[in-house]
């Protein structure tokens, strides 16, 4: 796995820091205000309820401390907005006074002052700032707590406002809607064959890169299907392959399947115990490493990083529950700048659904359905967009390396997918395939009623499981209720017009 690394957080988070918007609630943790004048400020837990992010706010008692951050992707449009409003929560009795500056309008900065009374220690009080008499556009939002009083103290603000409604800064521009590919694991034992290939040859030497210490094995002991759900086991054990000993065994897939643009869902949950490396990934079909699956078939042409890589979820490159998706192009990679972390509680024993979606626009990535990084070169050509050829899925556990070194106390742990799916839009120009298009269904996946969007009359519907028995029908009907069905890939079946159309839906 990988080829990289040492990530450049410090100068990730400042570039992905440049361009906030209102509301300022703080669960977005590229809301950081820059500080001056000695002046400190953090996102942390809301000392009232743990669950919720604030703004802390720290003043030294230096003189002319204060914090901004810049509004630069949504401004402040004081022609249409006159109100800033946000929460704030002191720890002491004392009287304090905030002062809040708009500033870079296409008119004078304009500030306002609000003093905030002695008493109501410890509870949280809503103040707002009343700009009726600027206009125009402002780019930066600066604060300052007690700007005539130079002293020390730490409060904390949350839903900084102006009334605006937010633009989601990770919004999908494509969605891809057909399911073109997917492993729900439902055969127990080993990995299915037509899908998966595991690649077990070390190309550095009989060893993997990045100093890790771990064989790749095709053993059931490192990876099989069970219950419903494929598992991926990284095992402390001295083995030797390829006149190499190492002393940990795990497992890596190359799908057999390659696609260009596109969503990829992965559902799974990730293994415990410090130095673990599990990665849901994806690179250039084009790719001339040894021993993969893709090379082997004939298609190896260029070097890492030519081909592109799309980290989808990394954990283990930082602290315990924190994820990471990346991406490497000859741009930039190994100390890549182009990576985002997401903080997640319990990444071992809750599921989450880690997804990317690949336009060709722009790369989105997702935990759960909520965007939280976007790669969107402005200069698109080879050396920043190697993403216009196919690209395969890798799903593997490494162990050390960048990842740090392994607890004492690890045995074996796993990486336990539920699913891999991969979602495109087709278009073809068959006549049945032209009468498929005039059907959608949606949402998909459902938990429970799925509906038919179409102008044609639909004799009935059908639904199928995977094997083909028949599990459900009904009459001239776009709404079905499938509540009654496990979770898992169905398919559907839709007469009209003396035609059958099969969709591919999933319940979860």
């Amino acid at each position: 796995m990988k080829h990289y690394y040492a990530f450049l957080i410090f100068l990730t988070t400042i570039l992905n820091s440049a361009a906030q918007q209102m509301p300022l609630d703080f669960e977005n943790s590229n809301q950081v205000f820059t500080t001056f004048g000695g002046s400190t400020f953090a996102i942390t837990d809301d000392p009232t309820n743990p669950s919720n992010k604030v703004g802390q706010f720290t003043n030294s008692g230096a003189n002319g401390q204060g914090f901004f951050i810049d509004l630069n992707s949504r401004n402040i449009n004081m022609d249409t907005q006159n109100e800033i409003s946000l929460d704030f929560y002191k720890s002491d009795a004392n009287q304090h006074e905030i002062l809040v500056k708009i500033e870079r309008g296409t008119n004078a900065d304009v500030e306002i002052r609000k003093t905030i009374p002695a008493g109501n220690a410890n509870t949280w009080q809503n103040f707002t700032f009343n700009f009726s008499s600027a206009s125009g556009q402002y780019s930066r939002l600066t604060i300052f707590i007690d700007i005539d009083n130079a002293t020390s103290g730490t409060y904390f603000m949350d839903n900084i406002t102006d009334g605006s409604t937010p633009i989601d800064p990770f919004q999908i521009d494509v969605e891809y809607n057909d399911l073109v590919w997917s492993d729900e694991f439902d055969t127990s034992g080993a990995v299915d064959d037509t899908k998966w290939y595991h690649q077990t040859f070390g190309p550095n030497g009989g060893r993997w890169f990045n100093g890790e210490e771990q064989h790749y094995t095709d053993r059931l002991s490192n990876s099989k299907v069970e219950n419903g759900n494929l598992l991926i086991t990284a095992k402390r054990e001295n083995f030797t392959q390829d006149g190499v000993t190492l002393p940990f065994t795990s497992a890596r897939l190359n799908s057999k399947f390659a696609f260009t643009y596109g969503r990829v869902d992965v559902r799974a949950k990730l293994p415990l115990g410090e130095g673990t490396w599990p990665a849901i990934w994806t690179l250039g079909k084009n790719i001339n490493e040894t021993g993969g699956y893709w090379q082997t078939q004939g298609f190896g042409e260029v070097n890492w990083p030519v081909c592109g890589e799309i980290d989808i979820m990394e954990h283990g490159l930082h602290a315990t529950n924190i994820v990471s998706s990346a991406i490497h192009t000859p741009s930039s990679f190994g100390n890549t700048v182009n990576t985002q972390t997401k903080a997640l509680a319990d990444v071992a024993n809750d599921w989450h659904v880690y997804s990317m979606n690949w336009s060709p626009n722009k790369i989105v990535f997702l935990i759960d359905g909520v965007g939280y990084y976007e790669y969107n070169p402005a200069t698109k050509n080879a050396n920043t967009w190697p993403f216009d050829l196919e690209q395969y899925l890798l799903l593997n556990v490494a162990m050390g390396g960048f990842a740090g070194n392994v607890e004492s106390s690890f045995t074996e742990s796993s990486m336990i997918i539920d699913y891999v799916r991969v979602y495109q839009n087709t278009n073809t120009a068959s006549i049945d395939d032209v009468f498929a298009d005039k059907f959608s269904v949606y949402p998909n996946p459902a938990s429970d009623i799925i509906r038919i969007k179409t102008n044609e009359t639909i004799e009935k519907v059908e639904v199928y499981s995977v094997i083909g028995k028949r599990i459900l029908q009904q009459d001239n009907n776009k709404q079905i209720n499938l509540a009654s069905l496990q979770s898992g890939l169905y398919l559907l079946k839709i007469y009209a017009d003396n035609k059958v159309v099969t969709k591919k839906i999933v319940i979860q």
